[in-house]
């Protein structure tokens, strides 16, 4: 995949960098890292700066993150209930649990849109549950123009820092997301753990 992905920055310059991020934001396996850190060595032996990479890269990303929010809007709150109406027996889920997650991020939605930006994955699909919650859409642009503008502006300017050793870095992130990922399932695990025993409780009570 790495070399598909330079193939089409150094043809397509800009243009197939903000094609890449948006691409990436919409499929999350493919890796942003490489993307950003390629691109911030581009800017030292061709014509491309850091600040046209970091502009062309940012507004790919708000594109991509618009894409799922549009998902997200589509799968609202109603027809979720719909869907768990029909397997939340299976997924062990009700409409109250439903709707306390949605409470949630309407409650904290502001901040976990712009520090999810930071996390591989999850940088990505935050804007789903964001669209869902149908989030002040000027809020969302704005968190998730200015998360993305950091995300960006630091692997840019590290991969032009280490020039040809830019591998260097994408290295170091593949660590820094292994380590996320763990994270993640821990959390989700933690999560379902604590949801299961609050259920069998509330069985128990009544």
């Amino acid at each position: 995949m790495e070399i598909w992905i330079q193939q089409i920055m150094e043809q397509f310059g800009y243009i197939g960098v903000a094609f890449l991020i948006m691409i990436e934001n919409v499929f999350p396996p493919i890796p942003s890292e490489v993307i950003l850190t390629f691109g911030g060595f581009m800017t030292t032996n061709t014509n491309l700066t850091i600040t046209g990479m970091i502009i062309v890269s940012t507004i790919g990303s708000v594109i991509g993150a618009l894409i799922l929010y549009g998902v997200g809007s589509f799968l609202d709150i109603t027809r979720l209930e719909k869907i768990v109406d029909r397997w939340g027996h299976i997924l062990r889920l009700s409409k109250k649990d439903l709707h306390k997650a949605n409470q949630w991020f309407l409650k904290h939605g502001v901040a976990t849109v712009f520090f999810c930006r930071f996390i591989p994955l999850i940088r990505s699909l935050i804007s789903i549950p964001a669209g869902m919650a149908k989030m002040k859409i000027g809020l969302f642009l704005f968190f998730t123009t200015v998360g993305s503008f950091i995300w960006n502006t630091i692997l840019i300017y590290f991969g032009a820092l280490v020039g040809s050793n830019w591998k260097v870095i994408v290295y170091y992130m593949s660590i820094y997301s292994k380590i996320a990922y763990v994270i993640i399932f821990i959390v989700i695990l933690a999560g379902l753990i604590w949801l299961l025993r609050r259920k069998k409780k509330n069985k128990m009570d009544s």
